[in-house]
């Protein structure tokens, strides 16, 4: 399953899907129960969806869901028996979806769905208790990590570095409640800090310009002002080093318009100033690989490559917020402590911590 620290309900592809591999058949479950809209699981637990449920022809509780890259997925709500850690945990309620969208099947038809884990009350850390859980994503094919519970106190691991959820009990338009959100105070490149007012990263009297820790974001997205001002600073600190793209129209996914073209010769990309990313008591340093991320090719005929900076304008995506991406959290171990209220991370080679923790190959 995707695991996705940026949405509530969790899912699985449903039957009806003939194009998907693994899908789950609810006729062969006896425990199985579809979610009625009478319930008080639709009527209230469903409040922080983006799109309000409905019912059905057949009264069943109908819920769509939709991603920032335009995917969406639909279905009916339902419950089952979960089984963590060999405990079983009945009536877990769940998506049992049959149709949708995707911007990429190839990738979508290798899972059996998604695990919302943020801090709603349908989210699966909320219903089955979980208070703390970390994770580790690797670059490239390597394993990852995913644990549940328990402090993450391993010998190996270097200190994890904390910064605070933000918590607000306001019902505001364009703030989402059971996101991760942490604050924001301001962007280095390199040790340079860029001059901007910090009312930049407070969010305003509508909820816009939060800061949320998005695992199913692939990219990390600034609003408008802050994105230009890296930008500029990235393109300052790297003019004779790396070359931008001659066509000035060209934007990868609609939101990242900073392109560079680099030679076929180069064996790999020369060092890069690194931009840090300052939270409130934490910093997270985003360098090398993880600057770049290769889109293609310039043009048929030229061996030449395209590559985007990985930081996007939250503006051309239509988001009015600010979102740190899994590609920004790749070799980084992330821990969420929700009895502490904190996000902790350290960098880590994620491909060793698997092997470790005896869990990779």
């Amino acid at each position: 399953m995707v695991l996705d620290t940026g949405s509530e309900l969790s899912w699985l592809h449903c039957k009806k899907l003939s194009n998907f591999n693994s899908i789950f058949n609810p006729l062969l479950s006896s425990s199985y129960t579809p979610t009625h809209c009478t319930t008080s699981t639709c009527k209230t637990r469903t409040q922080d969806f983006p799109i309000p449920v409905s019912c059905d022809p057949n009264k069943l509780c109908h819920a769509i869901i939709s991603y920032a890259d335009a995917s969406s997925i639909e279905g009916n709500l339902a419950t089952d028996t979960f089984f963590i850690g060999g405990t079983a945990q009945p009536s877990s309620i769940f998506g049992c979806m049959d149709t949708g969208y995707s911007s990429n099947n190839d990738e979508d038809s290798k899972t059996t769905g998604l695990m919302g884990m943020n801090r709603g009350s349908l989210s699966f850390v909320t219903q089955m208790g979980i208070p703390r859980f970390s994770y580790c994503i690797s670059s490239g094919d390597s394993s990852g990590v995913l644990l549940f519970g328990g402090a993450t106190t391993f010998p190996w691991l270097g200190p994890l570095h904390y910064t605070p959820l933000v918590k607000t009990t306001s019902s505001l338009p364009y703030y989402d409640r059971a996101a991760y959100t942490v604050q924001l105070e301001g962007i280095k490149v390199s040790e340079k800090l860029l001059q901007l007012p910090k009312s930049v990263f407070v969010p305003d009297h509508t909820g816009a310009g939060q800061t949320m820790v998005d695992s199913g974001t692939q990219f990390s997205f600034l609003l408008g002002s802050v994105y230009t001002a890296l930008k500029n600073e990235f393109v300052a600190q790297t003019k004779g080093v790396l070359t931008l793209l001659d066509d000035a129209n060209f934007v990868f996914q609609g939101a990242m318009d900073l392109c560079y073209r680099v030679p076929a010769s180069w064996a790999s990309l020369p060092p890069l100033p690194a931009v840090t990313i300052v939270f409130a008591e934490a910093e997270m340093r985003v360098s090398r690989e993880r600057l770049l991320y290769k889109v293609g090719d310039v043009a048929k005929g030229s061996n030449d490559s395209v590559y985007c900076f990985t930081f996007g304008n939250s503006d051309l995506l239509g988001i009015e917020a600010y979102v740190i991406g899994h590609h920004h959290q790749q070799n980084v171990w992330m821990e969420f402590d929700l009895i502490n209220s904190r996000v902790g991370f350290t960098d880590t080679r994620c491909d060793l911590a698997s092997q470790r923790l005896g869990i990779g190959p």
